[in-house]
């Protein structure tokens, strides 16, 4: 038995499909589990379910000395544990796979002049929207990219996500000026005739198809480079810039939280490292001490 390509599956990938369907998984999750148990099996020379805990060793090995990152040999370990618990009851096997513990970077973020720069140099009204969207409201790409027209509900001044990460609904904020680039690209993607009724906010080349991450991500880059930005810019970076904006202007930390959908408030107080504004306006006990001996120090008069 074999982890098969081919749409009727085998005795092993429906089975798999048909529990991660049962779990809600969405369909690039079920795509990377299938395509991470082939791997394996192909590493291996054999069907998955006669893998041994030895296979599992070497496998992990293998992945790391050809320079697999991290998050992605950790990706492997989530879907050959779900395989081998889930689909496989083999627990046993799946207590062998290590997560690789990677350090925590600080995240990439812009100035409040460089997201200006940024957004005038957008390659038209749709991609500046859709980039002062991520900036404005604080969305992840894909966010941004599924979001349709009847998301923005400019009475009550939010954003609806549908379905964002943790497959959770929320509401996000829409501040004024989002809501202006937001009209005028609606009334110019009305004038071209791409905006459907109850359609995508930011249709693709097909109306009938959202714009792609690879597309936001190609019109920040160009944008960037336009602007003379020398930071490597994502459009994660305006998500991250929100973050911190925000935190540098002492919004409490757990609205931000909010905001942004984290689960944990762990996730949203990193953007406290990055939060230089804020860093700068605390005094360092050193100065505290500097000034109490030059209190002591300083002649009565």
């Amino acid at each position: 038995m074999t982890i098969s390509s081919h749409p009727s599956g085998s005795a092993l990938r429906e089975p798999m499909i048909e529990d991660m369907n049962v779990r809600g998984f969405t369909e690039d999750t079920r795509r990377d589990y299938i395509r991470c148990v082939k791997r394996f099996a192909a590493f291996i020379g054999r069907s998955p379910d006669a893998a041994t805990a030895e296979d599992l060793r070497r496998f992990q090995v293998h992945q790391t000395e050809s320079g697999m990152r991290p998050p992605d040999i950790n990706s492997s370990v989530s879907a050959l544990r779900f395989f081998f618990t889930v689909t496989l009851d083999r627990p046993d096997l799946s207590r062998r796979l290590a997560i690789v513990h990677q350090p925590r970077k600080l995240p990439l973020m812009l100035s409040g002049e460089e997201v200006a720069r940024l957004l005038e140099a957008a390659p038209g009204p749709k991609y500046k929207a859709a980039l002062g969207t991520a900036y404005g409201a604080g969305l992840r790409v894909s966010e941004v990219a599924a979001l349709k027209v009847t998301d923005i509900d400019s009475a009550r001044m939010l954003i609806r996500v549908e379905q964002g990460k943790g497959r959770k609904d929320r509401h996000a904020m829409l501040s004024p000026h989002l809501l202006k680039l937001l009209r005028a690209w609606w009334r110019e993607g009305k004038r071209r005739g791409v905006m459907l009724p109850r359609g995508w906010l930011f249709p693709g080349r097909n109306p009938v198809t959202p714009l792609s991450s690879r597309q936001l991500n190609r019109a920040v880059h160009a944008a960037a480079e336009a602007a003379e930005i020398r930071k490597r810019v994502t459009p994660h970076a305006l998500r991250h810039s929100f973050a911190t904006h925000l935190l540098e202007q002492d919004i409490d930390i757990r609205i931000i939280q909010v905001l942004l959908g984290h689960a944990k408030l762990d996730t949203t107080a990193l953007y406290a490292r990055v939060a230089t504004n804020t860093i700068r306006t605390v005094m360092s006990p050193l100065d505290r001490i500097k000034l109490l001996t030059e209190d002591e120090t300083r002649p009565d008069r």
